[in-house]
């Protein structure tokens, strides 16, 4: 057969993951001349040779990818004559049409593990040994093409050796633009006080000591610096929370890998299931929820009153190096203020956190962007994504339906993300955080910037929450009249539907409970007890909770006695917590001062904790409905659950009625976990026997939960059951979180479609 040339144009995640080292050994291998290219987002390919041999070569291509890669092959063209004797990697072409992908930053791979912990090896203990199948990316590129002049790694010539690798085929370090190795490459600094140890081996040794000996340590990483301790102590864990404001709110930790799976560590003190044992040591390496054991051997204070961690490993060789030198548990949180991102330069974290920690063990790789570590929940046997960050972010997703116009998306006031779509494709940010400090919504604007310049994409429009006080509503306000742009608010429960029915376009009719703490509704009251039927841009509130007034309004969200009070008083019992005096509060209730109504579920869990004596004020946020469910426990089958009414309003709004749960809460003469247990149950059979009325007033429909009520796992795994018995199909999110961090994403699919 005569010899063809083809040229293949292949786009996907083709960037950062080693994919053109991998087509110039492939092409070698079966004799096939021509050359490959960057092309800013996308790969070049032209390729000679049989044709037997170029669909071979294709497959390969597709199919037998790097891990890390995702290649999808957009066009191939015959082309008439041949245009090289050989094979060769070109120069990157920055101004080629851009279809860019940014690569989210990688864990470090078993073969760099291996020389990590291998005497022999040049990189033998580097903290910063990487290759093309690992690393930083999204961190450390400044922009596109991925080549190293475009990284933080730019300031960093390599050595000869280094260089040799870089230019070998042979090599798995052909064309790594992050490589570096202890002659060339970024150097730990490790500072206490006056001194400084410098030198990789020098500040580990000084790090781990310091560590050992119950200091506190903040540690740069990948994408920002962790706050370490000893995980064990349980004085070490109180001073670090004492000094960080953080009484109660859980603490990440980080387990050394040990074993066969790299989970020894962790199943001496917690017991991880098989699902969250996938996640745990998968490739995004996020952090994960896992049930402790009773004999757990870390400090109490790691996750007051929870039944929980958050479980980590190590993902980069600097934290394997830590953690193995340490050889225990070491918290791991993130080094910020409060609810702000995470610090990621020198100076400014030992400037904010001075009185926080003892020592910093810094590095002089430039850290461009910050990105906090993922977190996980397997909730009815899958992983659900409760934070998109290191190993994850930019996450990009396929859109339902083409935008007419590039468009900004700019999340809510927690937990806050931001989401850029442009023809069929929409990006996510990493978790950046509450949008309530200056630093907050620098990183937020910075992170805004960063996805323009890098994904080479300019909006013409932007969307936003309704919701007038939102930080992200106000500079969404200003950035559209100053840059002459469209903007459209998004309902707050439209956004959390939307962005579940995105991730499955082909269901035609959806009936989507959004369960929260709040959200600003269409009627001007406090919503989060609702259910929404029909599809993104066309919701209909069917069906939500009997109202109820909130006194201090907002201040409820941390003060769950005022949830509690407003459920009482609403049923005509005088209720007040012992040791509080609320009488200005029922003073004002009486009045209708600022007491917003709500029909909000988040605000029934509070009022359930504080009903039951369990909590009357918190520290973080949902920490009462986190408690509350941390107490839930298997009740006796002989309990009969309170049935909670259904009414249909004047508007048709099918309410469920709470009150019979108050009630249930003042009875003690049933244990702190028989309540929890039966106001799980009594809710799973509430929504059960909505969504079973509303089929029938409706006709037919797939049931969707959204709404951060829903990361509940006795509730959710009780609702579904229930449903799927009766008949109903249920979806929950799996790509996007479905608290307020996933909003953004529902606020370009319901704009989307309600063009």
């Amino acid at each position: 057969m005569s010899p063809e040339t083809r040229r293949l144009r292949i786009g996907g995640q083709v960037q950062g993951v080693g994919f053109r080292p991998f087509v110039y050994r492939q092409a070698l291998g079966l004799g096939i001349r021509g050359w490959v290219q960057n092309r800013t987002g996308e790969v070049l390919i032209e390729a000679s040779g049989e044709p037997d041999l170029l669909e071979t070569f294709l497959h390969r291509l597709l199919h037998e990818a790097p891990p890390l890669a995702r290649p999808r092959l957009i066009d191939q063209l015959q082309l008439s004559q041949a245009s090289a004797s050989d094979f060769r990697i070109l120069p990157s072409d920055a101004g080629a049409p851009p279809r860019v992908h940014v690569p989210p930053d990688f864990f470090t791979c078993d073969a760099c593990l291996g020389e990590l912990a291998d005497p022999g090896a040049r990189r033998h203990r580097y903290p910063f040994i990487n290759c093309t199948q690992c690393g930083p990316r999204y961190t450390l590129i400044r922009a596109l093409p991925y080549d190293r002049a475009n990284t933080a790694m730019a300031g960093f010539p390599l050595c000869e050796a280094c260089s040799a690798e870089y230019a070998s085929p042979a090599d798995r370090r052909f064309h790594a633009e992050p490589l570096a190795c202890p002659a060339c490459g970024p150097t730990l600094t490790f500072k206490e006080h006056d001194a400084e140890s410098v030198g990789n081996e020098a500040a580990l040794a000084a790090c781990v000591a310091a560590l050992k000996a119950g200091r506190i340590v903040a540690v740069k990483g990948v994408g920002g610096y962790h706050l370490l301790c000893d995980a064990t102590d349980p004085a070490v864990v109180a001073r670090l929370r004492e000094r960080k404001h953080r009484p109660h709110k859980p603490l990440a930790v980080l387990f050394p890998w040990e074993g066969d799976d790299g989970l020894a560590s962790l199943r001496r003190h917690a017991h991880p299931a098989d699902a969250e044992a996938a996640l745990l040591t998968g490739p995004e390496r996020p952090i994960v929820l896992v049930t402790l054991k009773a004999d757990h051997g870390l400090a109490e204070g790691i996750a007051p009153g929870l039944s929980e961690v958050g479980a980590m490993l190590p993902y980069s060789p600097l934290h394997h190096l830590l953690s193995r030198d340490f050889g225990a548990p070491l918290v791991a949180t993130s080094a910020n203020h409060s609810g702000q991102p995470v610090f990621i330069e020198a100076a400014e974290v030992e400037a904010a956190l001075s009185a926080v920690a003892d020592a910093f063990l810094h590095h002089d790789r430039e850290i461009l962007r910050p990105a906090d570590d993922s977190v996980m929940r397997v909730i009815a046997g899958r992983g659900r994504r409760l934070r998109i960050g290191r190993g994850l972010a930019p996450l990009e997703l396929d859109l339902p339906r083409r935008v007419e116009r590039p468009t900004l998306a700019v999340g809510g006031h927690m937990k806050n993300t931001i989401a850029l779509a442009w023809e069929d494709r929409v990006v996510i940010s990493p978790h950046i955080g509450e949008l309530d400090s200056p630093r907050s919504l620098a990183v937020f604007e910075q992170v805004i910037g960063d996805l323009f310049a890098l994904y080479r994409v300019s909006p013409e429009r932007v969307v936003h929450d309704a919701h007038p006080g939102y930080g992200s509503t106000r500079w969404a306000k200003v950035h559209a009249q100053r840059h002459g742009l469209e903007r459209r608010p998004v309902f707050h429960h439209r956004a959390h539907a939307a962005m579940l029915a995105g991730e499955q376009p082909q269901i035609s009719r959806w009936l989507v409970f959004t369960w929260d703490g709040t959200g600003f509704g269409e009627d001007g009251t406090i919503w989060g007890g609702e259910a929404l039927l029909g599809v993104p841009g066309h919701w209909q509130r069917v069906a939500s909770l009997r109202p109820f007034r909130l006194p201090g309004g907002e201040r409820a969200g941390r003060e769950p006695w005022r949830s509690a009070a407003a459920l009482a008083w609403e049923t005509g019992r005088d209720w007040q917590p012992e040791g509080l005096d609320v009488s200005l509060a029922r003073q004002a209730w009486e009045r209708q001062l600022n007491t917003p109504v709500s029909t909000a579920m988040g605000r029934v869990f509070d009022a359930c904790a504080a009903l039951s004596g369990v909590m009357q004020q918190t520290s973080y946020e949902a920490q009462a409905p986190m408690v509350w469910e941390s107490l839930c426990r298997e009740a006796d089958a002989s309990i009969e659950v309170p049935s909670l009414p259904l009414e249909q309003d004047a508007l048709g709004v099918l309410r469920m009625d709470w009150s019979p749960l108050v009630a249930l809460m003042l009875d003690g003469r049933r244990s702190i976990a028989e309540r929890s247990c039966l106001m799980h149950e009594a809710l799973a059979q509430g929504l059960t026997a909505q969504a079973i009325r509303l089929r029938e007033i409706h006709g037919e429909f797939t049931v969707g939960l959204s709404g951060g009520v829903f990361l509940n796992r006795p509730l959710v795994e009780r609702v579904m059951q229930r449903l799927e018995s009766r008949g109903f199909a249920v979806h929950l999110p799996e790509q996007v979180p479905y608290n307020d961090a996933g909003l953004s994403v529902g606020q370009i699919i319901e704009s989307v479609f309600s063009s």
